[in-house]
């Protein structure tokens, strides 16, 4: 974006500002009798300037998560509620069919003390846990990262290796292939077994599976809402023992029935 793309952005910021502040104006001459809508300033996707993010159109982005600036988001990737991806310094890449749990965070690097500049990359089929922290690091195709866990700047996560929950990895490491690293700061623990592998790339799938039922239930209508609330009611099931003395025998409508190729997670 030039000079003048930039003052017109500028100019276009101001007057929304102007209208809010006009707004609050008007509250106040109203004292007591006012009513003042609260407006969320919470979007999805933000663009910076001529950086926007660009998310495949069978991807899942939560509503409540963010996405700021240069991020791309693969085909049946799904990023989940609260997560924040802020692609303004540097970019974020996310590969097909991986996932960025509730809560993570995955910023990337301008500068560090090394003097490199660092985008951060996630492959193919890649699970990031819950409340991760990325930043300016490498996660290879089909790896695991653990709830909770840090990888620093110049991290790399390497396929079919695994970072424990709550783990440390320190900038500039490398996580070879087949490795568990856990602790604070992240070493060697052991290697993986080949179930533990197969459950890697079985996390992923799952996830998409998943986010296709969030994306679904995310984009129902009010109207769509409040007649399954109306089924709900209606077909809600009581104790057997109680139905069976009724005579009644209940059937739960196919609106409510989910995929079958939704799986119950595996402890690790």
């Amino acid at each position: 974006m030039g000079t003048l793309g930039k003052a017109i952005y500028t100019v276009g910021f101001w007057i929304r500002e102007t209208g809010q502040a006009i707004d609050r104006l008007g509250c106040r001459l109203q004292g007591n009798y006012y009513f003042h809508e609260q407006l969320s300033r919470h979007r999805t996707l933000m663009n910076l300037f001529n950086k926007a993010p660009m998310v495949d159109k069978d991807a899942f982005v939560a509503p409540s998560a963010s996405l700021i600036g240069d991020v791309h988001v693969g085909r049946n990737a799904s990023i989940w509620y609260g997560c924040v991806l802020r692609g303004d310094v540097n970019s974020i890449s996310i590969g097909a069919g991986s996932n960025i749990q509730d809560n993570s965070l995955v910023h990337v690097a301008k500068s560090n003390l090394s003097g490199k500049v660092l985008p951060t990359i996630i492959g193919n089929n890649v699970t990031v846990g819950h409340s991760a922290v990325l930043h300016g690091c490498t996660v290879e195709d089909e790896a695991f990262v653990g709830m909770g866990a840090t990888l620093l700047d110049g991290a790399v996560v390497e396929k079919n290796a695994m970072v424990a929950a709550g783990a440390l990895v320190r900038q500039n490491t490398r996580i070879p292939c087949g490795e568990v690293w856990g602790g604070n700061p992240a070493r060697f623990l052991r290697k993986l077994t080949q179930e533990e592998i197969a459950f890697i790339s079985e996390s992923a799938a799952n996830y998409s599976n998943l986010a296709q039922v969030h994306a679904g239930e995310n984009a129902k209508s009010f109207d769509a809402i409040e007649f399954e609330k109306a089924l709900r009611k209606k077909f809600a099931r009581k104790d057997e023992e109680y139905d069976s003395m009724l005579g009644v025998v209940r059937e739960t409508p196919p609106e409510l029935v989910l995929p079958d190729n939704i799986q119950a997670p595996k402890a690790i």
